[in-house]
């Protein structure tokens, strides 16, 4: 092979080499579209206490000019609290949540709101599409915490943390209704 056909061959050589490779490089390069917005959008709450880091992963839904307690959500039913899949809830210490002692763990969070007093059930069957497919013989525990109505308007359905006193109490708020659940760690 003389040297210009070398010249000549190592570039074609390439040139065949990179085009085989062409479809390869595209595909690693395509991208996967979006996910849609959703109306309730996922949202996260979490705090520590001590060395106990608590985390509510739940979906947040708006009230958009609608009764919501007592209408959109009735009274006397569970509720998924939230939209979308089942909140959860993981602690990773033991706590007292109101008078329960719950083990460190991952549980369903449902409530079952009520006029003066909402049910707080953890549920031990995670991965739920909302409440559809709850079964009560899997929950865990059940407190109670007292509801209220407060002067400010919450549009978006939040739950939080905040202290209180000489503890801390975990919030759910939507629309004009507050229920704050007191927890300790043991």
């Amino acid at each position: 092979m003389t040297l210009s056909t070398r010249f000549f061959a190592t570039p074609l050589l390439v040139t065949l080499f990179l085009a085989a490779l062409a479809p390869i490089a595209k595909a690693q390069v395509e991208t996967v579209p979006a996910p849609e917005a959703r109306a309730s959008p996922m949202a996260l709450a979490a705090t520590t206490i001590g060395d106990a880091y608590i985390k509510v992963v739940y979906s947040s839904p708006r009230k958009r000019d609608r009764d919501i307690f007592g209408g959109l959500v009735p009274f006397g039913e569970t509720w998924r609290t939230g939209a979308n899949e089942a909140t959860e809830i993981t602690f990773t210490r033991d706590v007292m949540l109101g008078s329960e002692h719950v083990q460190a763990g991952t549980y369903a969070l449902f409530t079952v709101p009520g006029e003066a007093e909402w049910a707080i059930l953890l549920n031990s069957e995670l991965g739920m599409w909302g409440e559809f497919s709850h079964d009560p013989e899997k929950d865990v525990h059940r407190i109670t915490a007292p509801s209220r109505q407060i002067d400010s308007l919450h549009e978006a359905f939040t739950i939080s943390f905040r202290e209180a006193g000489s503890g801390h109490e975990m919030v759910l708020a939507w629309d004009r209704t507050e229920v704050a659940v007191p927890i300790m760690v043991h």
